[in-house]
C-alpha cells in the first residue's frame, strides 16, 4: 500500500459499478427475491396509481424470472438531455425514475430511483419490453450494458399497453441460485389483498404450477381469515382515512391466549418488516386511546404507567399506509424513516379507536382490564428477580440448541446476537458437540447489578442456566460445556455487545474465565472472489493486506463483499469462517492483570463514572485500531 495518498488515488465509479462493486450496498446478496420484488414494487406502483389491474410473474426453467404488467408502458421517446430512450435511462442509469415528483406516481415505493436498474447491474442477461401508443419495443442488455437501442418491434393496438422485463440473475453475486419460493409468494398475496381489484399470478415451469390472487375485501377480512386465535373483539376494529398525501388503513384486534401471531405492515405496499415510523405511531395512537378511555373511568391502579408494548404485545394487526416521498432505512426499504405522516397516523388511530372504545363499553373494559393486567405482570417481573434453585437441572431454556455430547472437555456454547443469526448457526454447527443460545438483542448492562437480582434478566438468565452456574459463584465446578464463545456482528453494535458479555463473565461468572473457557468468536467483515477461490477478511485492514497481494500476484479481478451481520451468512459460510475448529479465530477471554481490567471496565460502564468516560473518550477516542494477538 502506497504511503502518499493523493487525489490520483480517488476513483470514481460510474454507470451500475457501484451496484457491482458493493451489491450488498443495493440489495439482499442470500438470495435473488429482491430483485423479483423490485419489478414487482415497480407494477404495483402502475396499479396505486390507477394504470395497472394485472401482473403475471413467471420463474422460468432456465433460471429466469420476469414481471409482465398492463400499466402504461415504460417510456420509449428519447430522454431530452441523455439522448437515449428512456427505457435505457431507466435501466442503466442509478437514481433515476418518474416517481422524485409527483408528476407520474401519487403514491409510490421505488423512491430510490435505483431498483430495476439494481435489477439490470446484476443480471446476466435482462429483456425488457413495452407495448405503448400503438407500437411494442425491444432492447435486450448484457452484463448491464444494452446490446442495441431500443428497437420497434410491431405495431399494436392502442389500448394494449404494459411492461414486461425478463431476468437471468448472475449468480456470483448471490450466495444461493434458488429462490425463496414462499416468501415470494406471500409477498404476491400481501400485494393483492392490500390493493383490491389488482389480480396477480405466479407461473412456476419448473414446478408446473399456476396460482392466482385477487381480492376484493379489505384488511380486515384479510386479518379474520388468517387468526385462529380466540380474539376480541369478534370483528377487527378498522379504520381507512386519506388526505391529500397520505392514506392510512388498518385493522386490529387483541389475542387472549397468547401474543399476537400477526404483526405485518406495509408502506405503498411494501412489506415493512422491521416496522418504522409508522408503526410506532400507530402503536402510540392505540396507546393514547385506551389511556383516555382507562383515566375516564379511573381505571388504572396509582403509580402504575400503561405502556404501548402493553396494549398492542397480544394485538393482531395490519398497517397499510400510502405516502408521498417514503424515506426508508436502506435499498431493501424493511423499515420507514420518514416521520411527515406521523401526527396524522397517531391522531387517525386515537380517533377511531376512541370512537369504537365508547360505542363498545363493556368490550372496551375488557380490553383495559386486560392491558392493565399486563402492565401489572411486567412491572412485577421487572422488580423481582426470578430465582432459579437447581440451574443445572433439566429445565434448560427453550431456544438453546443443545448438542449430543456430555464430554465436557470436548463441548462448545455459542451465544449468538439474534435469532437470526442463531437460526443461521443452528444449521452451521456440528451438533455433537456444538451448542447454540440465541439472544435477543443488546444483553443487560450488568456491572452495576448486584449478583442476587441478576436472574431477573431473561437472557442473563438463560446463560446461567445453559451454562449451569450461579452467578457470583466462587467455583463453576458443574458448568456443562468446555468453551463459551461469544459470537455477534463484526460492527460497533456487535463489537458492544461483545464488550457487555465479557463484562458479565468477568465480574459474575469469574471462575469460567480463569478457567481459560470463555472466548470471542471472530467472524469475517468482508468476503473477497478470486475466480473460483473464496479469501475471508476480519476487518478493512486484513483486506486491504489481501488485495494488495492480489495485485502484486497480477490477479486484480476481485470481487469485495461486505457482511452486514451474521444473519446475512448462510450456514455454509458461518461454519466455514466461525464455526469450523482448525478454520475459525477464536480469542481467549484472559485477565492478566485483573485490578486493572476491573478498573478499566468500571470506567466505560459504570453510570457513575460518565464524567471520567467523557475524558477518556476526548484523549483516546481516536485510537480505532484493536490489537487482536
Amino acid at each position: 500500500m502506497a504511503n502518499n495518498y493523493v487525489a490520483s488515488d480517488i476513483e470514481i465509479l460510474s454507470g451500475l459499478d457501484p451496484v457491482k462493486r458493493r451489491p450488498g450496498m443495493y440489495t439482499d446478496t442470500s438470495k435473488p427475491n429482491h430483485l423479483i420484488q423490485e419489478l414487482i414494487d415497480n407494477s404495483v406502483d402502475e396499479a396505486l396509481s390507477g394504470f395497472c389491474n394485472e401482473i403475471f410473474i413467471q420463474i422460468h426453467d432456465d433460471g429466469s424470472y420476469s414481471v409482465k404488467d398492463n400499466g402504461r408502458g415504460m417510456p420509449t421517446d428519447d430522454h431530452p438531455t441523455e439522448n437515449i430512450s428512456g427505457v435505457e435511462v431507466i435501466l442503466t442509469k442509478l437514481h433515476s425514475g418518474g416517481k422524485f415528483r409527483e408528476k407520474s406516481y401519487h403514491f409510490a415505493g421505488g423512491l430510490h430511483g435505483v431498483g430495476v436498474s439494481v435489477v439490470n447491474a446484476l443480471s446476466e442477461k435482462l429483456s425488457a419490453k413495452i407495448n405503448r401508443s400503438g407500437f411494442s419495443y425491444e432492447i435486450n442488455f448484457k452484463n448491464g450494458q444494452p446490446k442495441s437501442p431500443l428497437n420497434k418491434t410491431g405495431k399494436i393496438k392502442k389500448r394494449v399497453t404494459g411492461t414486461e422485463i425478463r431476468f437471468w440473475p448472475n449468480l456470483k453475486y448471490f450466495d444461493s441460485p434458488s429462490i425463496n419460493k414462499k416468501h415470494l409468494k406471500n409477498l404476491i398475496k400481501a400485494k393483492a389483498i392490500l390493493c383490491p381489484g389488482l389480480k396477480l399470478t405466479l407461473v412456476d415451469e419448473a414446478e408446473n404450477t399456476f396460482e392466482e390472487w385477487l381480492y376484493e375485501k379489505g384488511l380486515d377480512h384479510y386479518l379474520t381469515s388468517e387468526s385462529t386465535e380466540i380474539h376480541i373483539p369478534e370483528k377487527p376494529i378498522f379504520c381507512s382515512e386519506k388526505k391529500t398525501d397520505c392514506e392510512l388503513e388498518w385493522a386490529i384486534f387483541w389475542n387472549i391466549e397468547q401474543k399476537g401471531t400477526l404483526q405485518e405492515s406495509y408502506v405503498n405496499l411494501i412489506p415493512t418488516t422491521q416496522g418504522g415510523t409508522h408503526v410506532s405511531s400507530f402503536k402510540t395512537g392505540v396507546l393514547e386511546a385506551f389511556k383516555e378511555f382507562m383515566d375516564s373511568r379511573n381505571m388504572v391502579p396509582k403509580n402504575l404507567k400503561v405502556n404501548s408494548d402493553d396494549a398492542t404485545d397480544q394485538a393482531t394487526f395490519v398497517i397499510s399506509l400510502k405516502m408521498l416521498n417514503a424515506q426508508f432505512s436502506g435499498q431493501t426499504k424493511e423499515k420507514l424513516s420518514s416521520r411527515s405522516s406521523t401526527p396524522f397516523i397517531v391522531n387517525s388511530t386515537k380517533s377511531t379507536i376512541s370512537k369504537w372504545l365508547h360505542q363498545h363499553v363493556a368490550t372496551g373494559e375488557k380490553l383495559a382490564e386486560f392491558i392493565i393486567e399486563k402492565a401489572q405482570r411486567r412491572v412485577r417481573s421487572e422488580k423481582t428477580p426470578r430465582k432459579r434453585t437447581n440451574l443445572a437441572g433439566p429445565a434448560l431454556p427453550g431456544k438453546l440448541a443443545d448438542c449430543l455430547s456430555q464430554e465436557i472437555n470436548k463441548t462448545e456454547l455459542f451465544l449468538v446476537e439474534g435469532d437470526s443469526a442463531g437460526g443461521s448457526a443452528k444449521q452451521a454447527r456440528d451438533k455433537t458437540f456444538q451448542a447454540i443460545l440465541p439472544l435477543r438483542g443488546k444483553i443487560l448492562n450488568t456491572w452495576e447489578v448486584d449478583p442476587s437480582t441478576l436472574l431477573a434478566s431473561n437472557e442473563v438468565s438463560d446463560i446461567a442456566t445453559a451454562l449451569g452456574v450461579e452467578p457470583g459463584a466462587v467455583v463453576a465446578d458443574g458448568v456443562r460445556y468446555g468453551k463459551v464463545c461469544i459470537l455477534s456482528d463484526a460492527d460497533s453494535d456487535g463489537l458492544h455487545i461483545s464488550t457487555l458479555l465479557c463484562a458479565l463473565f468477568l465480574k459474575h461468572f469469574r471462575p469460567l474465565v480463569e478457567q481459560g473457557k470463555i472466548f470471542v468468536a471472530m467472524p469475517p467483515l468482508f468476503r473477497i472472489d478470486v475466480g473460483k477461490n473464496i479469501i475471508y477478511a476480519l476487518d478493512e485492514a486484513e483486506k486491504n493486506k489481501i488485495l494488495s497481494n492480489l495485485k502484486k500476484a497480477e490477479r486484480t479481478k476481485a470481487n469485495v463483499q461486505r457482511f452486514k451481520g451474521l444473519g446475512e451468512m448462510n450456514p455454509e459460510q458461518l461454519r466455514e469462517t466461525t464455526l469450523a475448529p482448525g478454520k475459525r479465530r477464536l480469542l481467549k477471554l484472559e485477565s492478566t492483570n485483573h485490578g486493572k481490567t476491573l478498573a478499566m471496565l468500571d470506567m466505560l460502564l459504570a453510570k457513575k463514572r460518565a464524567s471520567d468516560r467523557k475524558t477518556w473518550l476526548e484523549k483516546k477516542g481516536s485510537l480505532v485500531e484493536l490489537n487482536k494477538t
